[in-house]
C-alpha cells in the first residue's frame, strides 16, 4: 500500500510540473508564432494552426507520462525536446503559407532543432533522468521534424510530392505494426537508425536553402530517402526473422 500511495504522489508530482511545463511552452510558442505573423509573411490561420500541432502532440504524449516514472521531474532533457517540438510547431505553421521571405528562417530554425538533437540525449544520460517516456518524446518528435521538413521541401516547388515519404514512412511503420502485430515488437537500440534519421534532416535542410538549385535538392533528396528506406527495411527484416528475445529500444 506505501509503495502504491508513493507511486501515485510521484505520478500528481510529475503530472503537475508537466502541465505547468506545457502551459508555459504554449504561451511562448503563442507569442513566438504571433511575431512572425506580425511580418506580415504568415496569414491569419499561421497562429492556430502552430498552436494545433504542438498541442496535438503534447495531448498525444500525456499518456506516456507515467514512463518518465520514477523521476518526479521533467527533466533538463525533456525540456531541450520540447524546445524542439516548439520550433517544429512553428515550422509546421509555415508548410501552407508563403514561406520565400521566410526562407532563411525556416533554414536557421530546422538547423537549430537538429543541433538541439544532440543534446537531450546527453542531459538525460548525464542527469540519470533517462526514461522510456523521454526516448519516446524524443523519436516522436524527430518523426514530425521529418515530416514538416518533406512537406516544406515540397511547397519550394524544388522536388515532387515524393518528397513527402520522407516524413510518411515512420508512420506508415506505425500503422503496419497495428495491422501485424510482428511489427510492433520494441526494436535494439541502433546506430544506422540514428544516422539514417540524421542524414535525412540534414538532407532536407540543405534542399530548403534559398541558394540550392531545384537539381540539385531532387538529388539530395532521393538519396536521402533512400538511405532512409534502407534503414526501414532493414528493421523490419529484423523484425520478421524468428527470433525470441527482442530488446527493447534503448533509452535516450
Amino acid at each position: 500500500m506505501q509503495a502504491t500511495d508513493t507511486t501515485s504522489l510521484d505520478t500528481r508530482s510529475l503530472q503537475r510540473e508537466a502541465a505547468l511545463t506545457a502551459l508555459l511552452a504554449m504561451l511562448a510558442l503563442s507569442a513566438a508564432a504571433s511575431a512572425l505573423q506580425a511580418t506580415g509573411e504568415p496569414g491569419r490561420w499561421y497562429v492556430p494552426v502552430t498552436l494545433a500541432v504542438f498541442g496535438a502532440m503534447l495531448l498525444g504524449m500525456a499518456p506516456r507520462l507515467p514512463e518518465h516514472l520514477p523521476h518526479r521531474r521533467v527533466g533538463d532533457a525533456n525540456r531541450v525536446t520540447l524546445l524542439r517540438l516548439f520550433i517544429t510547431a512553428l515550422l509546421a505553421g509555415l508548410v501552407f503559407e508563403r514561406i520565400a521571405a521566410l526562407a532563411w528562417f525556416v533554414v536557421a530554425a530546422a538547423s537549430a532543432a537538429a543541433l538541439l538533437d544532440a543534446l537531450d540525449g546527453r542531459l538525460a544520460r548525464r542527469s540519470g533522468m533517462a526514461s522510456a517516456f523521454g526516448a519516446r518524446f524524443d523519436m516522436e518528435t524527430d518523426a514530425l521534424l521529418i515530416l514538416v521538413l518533406a512537406a516544406l521541401a515540397w511547397r519550394t516547388g524544388k522536388v515532387g510530392g515524393w518528397v513527402l515519404a520522407s516524413g510518411l514512412l515512420r508512420y506508415a511503420f506505425v500503422a503496419a505494426g497495428l495491422l501485424w502485430p510482428v511489427l510492433a515488437r520494441p526494436l535494439p537500440p541502433s546506430g544506422r537508425r540514428k544516422a539514417a534519421c540524421a542524414i535525412q534532416v540534414a538532407s532536407l535542410i540543405v534542399c530548403l536553402a534559398p541558394t540550392v538549385p531545384a537539381w540539385a535538392a531532387g538529388v539530395i533528396a532521393v538519396g536521402a530517402l533512400a538511405v532512409l528506406a534502407a534503414s526501414f527495411a532493414a528493421d523490419v527484416w529484423w523484425l520478421l526473422r524468428d527470433r525470441t528475445d527482442c530488446p527493447e529500444e534503448g533509452l535516450r
